[in-house]
């Protein structure tokens, strides 16, 4: 059984959750700060691949980053790299559908978070920066942590938009979604079954380590408000 669908699964997911994370972050934090006008406009514009098909979202991507498209033409003749039919340009597509997921979650974290607290750490004389991560962030770990696992988790099964933009070619491009597809093609249905089971494995062990931590973190808060009592 070839493993290199499960380690290319595994390494899309990683770099384009790592990407989006603190895309994601900042994007969600100035925009929660935005005039209304502002952040109706960029939200929709950032939120938009949510809702769009996969599919849809690939095609989109294949006409700006295509070899013959303008953009894609210039990368190409300029730096070298293709856009399309590789293992990154997977990471692209990937990105693009999952960011939602962590800009959404962040945005509703910072959003509820107590702008007090921030303020009680400027008149102690803390710069924004450390009121942003020693103050804000802690905060708003549960929210932004619950954006992270879901993101990995959808780009773990991504298939639509990934398989347009990067297709599949085993030992190269090929993910657990893709090869899924392609070995139900071939009617290989014990060997995509398999796969289906590999996929479902690693989703549970990264939810679960998600309601672990969300545990952990539930009986520290309630054990440092029975310290205050």
């Amino acid at each position: 059984m070839d493993l290199y669908p499960l380690w290319n699964s595994l390494r899309i997911a990683g770099i384009s959750t790592a990407l989006i994370f603190f895309i994601g972050i900042f994007s969600a934090y100035y925009l929660s700060k935005a005039p209304r006008l502002v952040k109706g406009a960029l939200d929709v514009v950032l939120t938009v691949p949510l809702v769009l098909p996969p599919t849809v979202v690939g095609y989109l991507l294949l006409r700006l980053l295509g070899p013959r498209r303008p953009l894609g033409a210039w990368l190409l003749e300029t730096f070298g790299v293709k856009m399309t039919m590789t293992w990154w340009s997977a990471i692209l597509a990937t990105s693009v559908v999952i960011f939602p997921l962590m800009y959404r979650t962040a945005r509703g974290a910072f959003e509820s978070f107590d702008e007090t607290l921030a303020q009680a750490g400027k008149t102690l004389g803390h710069s924004g920066s450390w009121v942003f991560w020693r103050v804000r962030m802690p905060a708003c770990r549960q929210g932004i942590l619950a954006g992270t696992v879901l993101a990995f988790a959808r780009a773990l099964g991504e298939y639509g938009a990934t398989s347009m933009i990067a297709g599949y070619t085993p030992g190269r491009t090929a993910t657990i979604s893709t090869t899924v597809y392609q070995l139900w093609r071939t009617n290989d249905d014990a060997l995509a079954f398999r796969w289906v089971m590999i996929n479902l494995a690693i989703s549970a062990v990264v939810l679960l380590i998600m309601n672990m931590m969300e545990a952990k973190q539930r009986s520290g808060r309630s054990a440092r408000h029975a310290a205050d009592r």
